[in-house]
């Protein structure tokens, strides 16, 4: 007998327990196996293995059903948790540009279109540069296709890494040991992780390194299999940073390098791995190359005309 905890991602639990519960005990009672607490958005279910494991197919299906129609009656639960797994529907696909539903079920879009593209390129190539200016969306969106094949179980871990080259070799001037140093750095990383994913199970997922957030001198010496890699700000890597990380990519696993070549801070602009990688590796099968540009900014609309009147400047 195992105890696992299930979480209702992505939905309120009223939409699928009912007001008041009222639809907690029909649902409870069709797993008679197994053992079921509920607290908020929290399922602590006990039992044996192979039972728990169809408990959770079937929520979440009641849970995709739901983010995908807003709303769910006793009769569409009912005919759902009566059907065999390997008629139900796959909702891996985005619906309305639909990447995943994070907290309180706010969704989660790609929504400019070269959002929609690096969506499109990543399930087609298991390599893929997303180049761009910043507030484009270009990390978002590649930390939430992370998110989202975790949750389908297309992969087993979530790494996002970067280049620590602003605390750099200043690093013993900055206050607390080694991980205080360097969580302020990545801490956009883990501002995109709340987002997506509820805050206990992302504690979970950082305790037992099922999502790692590290530099990226980290990855030296790793074979990353069935694992979902993003590697941010990747125009601070050098090229033999870039190179050693390009190269770590295992078996089933999806990379995903971004980068903002306008913002290089390296101390020679052609030390920068990215300008170097997106030069020689376009051409190669399996491996795409996504531009962004100031269409898909969606920060404050500011940000727009503040990007263009400094490229309008620099020219």
């Amino acid at each position: 007998m195992i105890e696992k905890k299930i979480y209702l991602e992505g939905i309120d639990p009223v939409k699928l327990f009912g007001v008041n519960n009222s639809r907690y005990e029909k649902i409870i009672k069709l797993f008679p196996k197994i053992k079921v607490v509920a607290r908020g958005d929290e399922l602590k279910v006990q039992g044996e293995e192979k039972e728990i494991a169809s408990f959770e197919l079937k929520i979440q299906l009641l849970i995709n059903y739901i983010q995908n129609t807003d709303e769910i009656d006793d009769d569409q639960i009912a005919l759902l948790m009566d059907q065999d797994p390997s008629e139900i529907p796959d909702f891996k696909a985005p619906i309305n540009n639909v990447l995943l539903y994070g907290d309180n079920g706010k969704p989660i879009r790609a929504k400019t279109v070269n959002q929609k593209k690096l969506v499109d390129e990543c399930i087609h190539n298991d390599l893929v540069f997303a180049i761009g200016l910043a507030g484009t969306g270009k990390t978002y969106t590649a930390i939430a296709l992370a998110v989202r094949a975790l949750k389908y179980k297309e992969v087993k871990r979530i790494i996002l890494t970067r280049p620590a080259v602003e605390a750099g070799e200043r690093l013993g001037f900055l206050p607390g040991d080694y991980k205080e140093k360097l969580d302020p750095y990545l801490q956009p990383l883990y501002d995109a992780l709340d987002d997506m994913i509820p805050s206990k199970k992302l504690k979970t997922f950082l305790e037992d390194n099922t999502i790692q957030i590290a530099p990226l001198a980290f990855m030296r010496g790793r074979t990353l299999d069935n694992a979902f890699v993003i590697l941010d700000e990747a125009q601070n890597a050098t090229v033999n940073q870039l190179k050693m990380f390009l190269t770590r990519m295992g078996k089933n696993a999806k990379f995903i390098v971004t980068g903002d070549i306008t913002q290089i801070d390296l101390p020679k602009r052609d030390d920068s791995g990215l300008l170097k990688a997106i030069d020689i590796l376009g051409d190669i099968e399996g491996i795409s190359i996504v531009y962004f540009d100031g269409r898909d900014i969606i920060r404050h609309k500011l940000v727009k005309y503040i990007v263009e009147a400094y490229k309008k400047k620099e020219t």
